[in-house]
């Protein structure tokens, strides 16, 4: 059994945690959850799921891999169940929850919990993303959905080509709330919410909340209750998280040492950007590590197989923007490696958050360069926490290249001897330098000529000028200065 951000961890402590038939659920949902072996609440869900049940508009804070799915999905199900109903007709089948993720990872891990929480039931639900062709989501959306998992993106595309309709939505729900709130999510956000009732249940979800975040949410939100069951933005105590200070030539060597020091099978490694990504995953390839790249600009497709194959085992590293940082789960993931220190604090949490998960034990490793300084400095504060930055030893494993025999001539050679000279014992050079060209016309040094005067000066003295500057007649025949010598004129224009 793998476990999910959703999954209910049955841990020792699991007897003083509230249990889930203690809860008022439909049979039906209790059956789903113990299909699955999850007994206890955890501290997120025992503390949400009663307010959600009672209407009550949340912003809920955890840290990752704490549940959080399960806290909004559980009792959203619960309230819909009384319009639960078999019939064929897509009128009775109108979209009453909507829950809006940023990336289509998180959008397809949520729709996967809620159809197994949902799998006992006749409500229908399905999740639509960017990526992929339009039309097989849009048969199933006029065939009738009750809950709707999507990206904003997508989920403007069918509003505006009438695939679906919002106005009788009763809840709404913002998974990674933070980021969904963020200057690149919020435009669509608003045009979305504008098609919404405006009597409706909102419930914000993230690991991070900001104060600017927390304002500009309260105005989605009626009356909103803050549940937090852990210091805002905090990293996972079970994490072991190890900052080194390293020079951007020796990142890939740093990594591959640890990955071999800790005995590492699998990890995530984070990047800044798609381009980088790629490079990266092509050179841990060459190193021979299966890894494989995850970013925007891959198809969703390309996407889905690269995750299946990672959590299958047959990939070693993951290579992955921010893209993978919210929402990705992965069972029993050892280590997370940030190769680049991230731009935004919060994003530190969310990757480091990866690992780690339900109670595991996890290791995160970022590497620092001197042009880090900043970016760490703000994950200090984001967390409350000093960070400590070591330096590593690097292991000098790399292949020498074999010296050439002119180099093998020049070490053996003693010091004094002299450089264009071959040492005894030992055999010159197959090519020796060319010398340079010489000629000795030009190799002679400059001699004055013997009247030491120049060409110009010569015809100064011979003939006079006028006060143009124009040559005039000579001065020793006794004519005039003002007198213009004749100018030669060729015979053919007359001339003699």
């Amino acid at each position: 059994m793998t476990t999910t951000d959703t999954d209910i961890v049955a841990a020792p402590e699991a007897a003083l945690a509230p249990l889930f038939n203690t809860l008022p659920l439909d049979p039906k949902l209790l059956r789903a959850v113990a299909d699955y072996g999850y007994v206890a609440m955890t501290p997120i869900q025992a503390k949400a799921i009663p307010l959600v049940l009672a209407g009550r508009d949340i912003m809920g804070a955890a840290q990752t891999g704490t549940g959080k799915t399960a806290a909004f999905t559980i009792p959203l199900l619960q309230k819909m169940l009384r319009h639960e109903n078999a019939s064929m007709s897509p009128a009775r089948h109108p979209v009453r929850a909507l829950v809006l993720a940023p990336t289509r990872e998180l959008a397809d891990q949520v729709a996967e919990s809620v159809k197994k929480y949902a799998q006992h039931s006749s409500l229908r639900s399905m999740v639509v993303f960017g990526g992929i062709d339009m039309k097989p989501q849009t048969l199933q959306l006029k065939a009738g959905v009750e809950v709707l998992i999507a990206t904003p993106g997508r989920l403007l595309d069918h509003i505006e080509a009438k695939n679906t309709v919002l106005n009788q939505v009763e809840y709404v729900v913002l998974d990674e709330a933070d980021r969904m709130l963020d200057i690149g999510f919020l435009p669509d956000l608003q045009r979305i919410l504008a098609y919404l009732p405006r009597q409706r249940q909102t419930l914000l979800f993230s690991a991070t909340f900001s104060p600017e975040i927390k304002k500009l949410a309260a105005s989605y939100l009626q009356d909103p209750l803050l549940v937090e069951v852990a210091r805002p933005n905090a990293t996972a105590t079970n994490v072991e998280q190890r900052f080194y200070s390293v020079t951007d030539d020796d990142k890939r060597a740093v990594v591959r040492q640890l990955l071999k020091q800790r005995e590492l099978t699998q990890a995530i490694i984070f990047v800044n950007s798609k381009l980088g990504a790629a490079r990266l995953a092509r050179s841990f390839e060459r190193d021979g590590l299966r890894t494989q790249a995850l970013h925007g600009d891959k198809s969703q497709d390309e996407r889905l197989k690269a995750l299946a194959a990672f959590k299958a085992g047959e990939v070693d590293l993951l290579v992955a923007t921010d893209v993978a940082a919210r929402g990705l789960d992965i069972a029993d993931l050892p280590a997370v490696f940030n190769f680049d220190v991230p731009f935004n604090a919060e994003d530190y949490v969310h990757r480091i958050g990866r690992t780690g998960r339900a109670g595991a034990s996890g290791l995160a490793v970022t590497l620092v360069t001197r042009n880090d300084a900043r970016l760490v400095g703000d994950i200090e504060k984001l967390i409350k926490k000093p960070l400590e930055i070591e330096a590593i030893e690097l292991e000098d494993d790399r292949p020498r290249r074999a010296p050439r025999r002119d180099e093998e001539v020049r070490s053996e050679r003693p010091r004094s001897a002299a450089p264009g000279a071959p040492s005894p014992g030992t055999v010159a050079p197959r090519y020796s330098p060319r010398a340079a060209p010489s000629d000795p016309f030009f190799d002679k040094p400059y001699e004055p000529s013997g009247d030491g005067g120049a060409s110009w000066e010569k015809t100064s003295r011979s003939m006079g000028t006028d006060g143009l500057g124009a040559a005039t007649a000579p001065a020793s025949r006794g004519l005039s200065p003002n007198i213009r010598a004749k100018k030669k004129v060729a015979s053919l224009l007359g001339g003699s």
